[in-house]
């Protein structure tokens, strides 16, 4: 699975774990109105994907994972200017999402794509990080 290989190699481990522990939120995040699952290709291999809906008055991007194998390829970066794209066919003025606040790859995408980092924090549990909210006016 792709997300179980992205945060292993972020997190230093030496193999991936199934991925079967976001399952439930992926299928649980994908019955909010409005949810969004899209899948980047390359080739005929699946390199990323991401996963956001409308809440209020942003569009939240729930997910957002690319195989280590395509990092560095513009994927991530083509997967948010295809949800920024959808935010704006649905209303929504602005994009947000939470980030492990330590994730300095993932930031610096965020941070390319035009993203600024806010006072909000929050401990993940089935992480153990502390993540950060990000918001993107569109």
């Amino acid at each position: 699975m792709i997300w179980a290989r992205a945060t292993a190699l972020r997190d230093l481990r030496p193999a991936p774990v199934t991925g079967e522990e976001k399952i439930s939120g992926i299928q649980r995040r994908l019955t909010v109105a409005g949810a969004k699952l899209v899948l980047a290709k390359q080739g005929d291999a699946y390199v990323g994907f991401t996963l956001f809906a409308p809440l209020n008055e942003y569009l939240e991007i729930f997910y957002l994972a690319v195989d280590p194998a395509s990092w560095g390829r513009g994927v991530a970066s083509t997967l948010l200017v295809g949800a920024e794209d959808y935010a704006r066919t649905v209303g929504m003025a602005a994009l947000g999402l939470w980030v492990i606040a330590d994730n300095d790859r993932a930031l610096s995408v965020y941070e390319r794509q035009g993203f600024l980092g806010t006072e909000q924090m929050k401990f993940d549990e089935s992480s153990g990080r502390i993540e950060r909210w990000l918001l993107k006016d569109i």
